[in-house]
């Protein structure tokens, strides 16, 4: 297992994955965990530009595992979420660990002053596409989290607490509130 350290837009976009990808090591460390940050793309099915169709790839349903990694998962259309991390989720990668494909449990954007209303709403369609996918979005100036669990929206979470997960997992980024 990798963690791939991100590239951030702003300090506080910066503190937050860095959070993360710490909180993770433990995780990592016992082999129970894969966290990505921005510079691993995610891959999905379908285009951008489409209203529907679009969604996050479900590993299950791959046949040739070794064709998908080799070339397919290159030619997929794809996404760079802030942070994300497979713990009980599966996921492929191509070999050189570029693009990954899969549902990830957690997927945390911070968004910037770049991210457009499209954008985000892009994001959120995509992410909610997987029914065991948690996603979290941060707003720069809020210590507010947005959080969901597939489609459904799940109760807030605050920067001034400690972030959990519906899984258990917990995230102290408490020093980043506003």
């Amino acid at each position: 297992m990798d963690i791939y350290m991100p590239m951030s837009t702003t300090k506080r976009h910066n503190e937050v994955i860095n959070t993360f990808v710490g909180d993770i090591l433990a995780l990592r460390r016992k082999k129970e965990a894969h966290a990505f940050s921005e510079q691993c793309a995610l891959v999905y099915w379908g285009t951008k530009d489409l209203p529907v169709g679009f969604k996050l790839v479900n590993t299950e349903e791959v046949e040739n595992i070794e064709h998908f990694t080799d070339i397919v998962i290159m030619e997929l259309h794809y996404v760079q979420p802030d942070f994300m991390l497979f713990k009980n989720n599966p996921y492929l990668e191509n070999k050189h660990r570029t693009r990954t494909a899969g549902q990830p449990d957690l997927i945390v954007e911070v968004w910037s002053e770049g991210n457009t209303r499209n954008d985000k709403a892009f994001l959120q369609n995509l992410y909610a596409t997987s029914d065991i996918t948690e996603h979290w979005y941060i707003e720069q100036d809020s210590n507010e989290v947005s959080c969901y669990f597939g489609r459904d929206k799940i109760e807030n979470q605050y920067l001034t607490d400690i972030l959990v997960t519906l899984g258990g997992l917990q995230f102290d980024l408490r020093y980043l509130a506003v």
